[in-house]
């Protein structure tokens, strides 16, 4: 009973189609927080609030990078969250789906914003 609480908890995870396109576009690369900004038109605090709750279920990993915090999937140990995924559209359909032809930001290292 324990895994299936266990799968109901990532499940409802990905039942938030914000949550469920950060990690589709997570399959192809790693994303900072700024880019994701730009690309949901989110405020950085909901933005983390997101990332925060995956991280949570251990579906992603974060990397700081100077003042930068990177996400990549972590999903290998997840095989129901891989199934969900290689269900959904590829990154440039979910970018069309949401307005975007691309990361719009890029974070500059030694920079203390991200540059358009």
């Amino acid at each position: 009973m324990e895994q299936l609480g266990y799968v109901a908890d990532h499940l409802k995870l990905l039942g938030d189609k914000t949550r469920l396109a950060m990690l589709t576009l997570l399959r192809e690369r790693e994303w900072c927080v700024c880019e994701f900004v730009d690309i949901f038109d989110m405020s950085q605090p909901a933005i983390s609030q997101h990332l925060r709750k995956l991280k949570s279920q251990g579906m992603v990993k974060e990397e700081r990078r100077s003042q930068w915090v990177y996400y990549s999937l972590n999903v290998d140990d997840k095989p129901h969250v891989q199934a969900v995924l290689e269900c959904m559209p590829d990154s440039q359909r979910i970018l069309k789906w949401l307005n975007k032809e691309g990361p719009i930001a890029t974070c500059v290292p030694d920079s203390s914003s991200c540059s358009s």
